[in-house]
């Protein structure tokens, strides 16, 4: 569309950024004490009964390829377009066009990381959002550009997913662009072999022997119990550590260990190891952990 002369129409509102951190960890041995993380209660949220037609799809995809030519350019990897990441971005924007103005949360409207987590399966650790609103989507995306917050989401080689969402105002776009992260998907045994790989390398790190890996029956299902009480310490983790030393954490990236593990995996004392895992979502993880138990014996 073009622009009204002698008129130039652009809003950009700083740009919202956030990492995931999941780092709750707690060791237990013998009826030891074990902490647990705060549990973030969720706004409910439900997306809008709107036509697909009155989406601008075709601007849309025109912010995406600009985006993808601009990092290009700049040497990011290319995004991928993702469903889920769009219907949240779709339906921010039709929550600005209501309210007639930018804003990366209204009252009573859940946080960008909620608002993700409602629409994708993806797993992701890194996420931020561009708003705007503009005439069209070369508008937006060049003056998005000039804006160094904006320019840094929009280039930020750590994305590899986005979700756009457009509609129309009259003769204005609202304009909004969800930028993620998404982490690779392992199947349970895929998780369980990286954290055992990690425990030795480990012992091997610090001149320890390797150590056997014998996974106990209900490894798995104490693992889970965590992830549905939404916490580190449960009854069946209390009980495993009248027998065992337990560590017990939460981790994206079950290939590392967190480092208050170092000082008991080292131990000259261990004969084999046990480990179980569960991935969920939860209240404090919208977005998906994978909850972990790990067992020294």
């Amino acid at each position: 569309m073009m622009r009204k002369s002698g008129v130039l129409l652009v809003f950009v509102l700083g740009a919202g950024v956030l990492i995931l951190q999941h780092a709750a960890v707690s060791v237990a041995a013998a009826a030891g004490q074990v902490s647990h993380s705060a549990t973030l209660r969720i706004a409910s949220t439900a997306p809008p009964d709107i036509p697909y037609a009155e989406y601008e799809f075709q601007v849309e995809q025109e912010l995406l390829q600009r985006a993808n030519q601009s990092r290009q350019r700049a040497g990011a990897p290319t995004l991928t377009l993702d469903s889920g990441l769009t219907a949240a971005a779709r339906v921010h924007a039709q929550a600005m066009l209501e309210a007639n103005q930018l804003s990366h949360q209204f009252n009573g409207e859940p946080t960008l990381v909620q608002r993700l987590a409602a629409t994708t399966r993806l797993q992701l650790d890194q996420a931020a959002e561009n708003v705007a609103l503009d005439y069209s989507a070369q508008g937006g995306h060049e003056h998005l550009m000039l804006s160094p917050p904006h320019r840094a989401n929009l280039l930020n080689p750590a994305y590899n997913v986005v979700g756009l969402g457009v509609v129309r105002g009259g003769d204005r776009l609202f304009i909004v662009e969800d930028f993620a992260h998404a982490l690779p998907t392992y199947s349970l045994d895929e998780v369980k072999g990286h954290i055992a790989a990690a425990v030795n390398r480990m012992r091997h790190d610090s001149g320890r022997p390797s150590l056997p890996r014998h996974d106990l029956a209900n490894a798995d299902s104490v693992a889970c119990s965590m992830a549905r009480a939404d916490k580190l310490g449960t009854s069946a983790v209390r009980n495993l550590a009248g027998r065992y030393t337990v560590l017990t954490y939460t981790s994206l990236h079950p290939e590392v260990l967190p480092h208050q593990a170092f000082h008991a995996i080292r131990s000259p004392n261990l004969r084999s190891f046990s480990v179980g895992s569960c991935y969920a979502r939860t209240e404090t993880y919208p977005t998906g952990v994978h909850w972990i138990v790990l067992s020294l014996q």
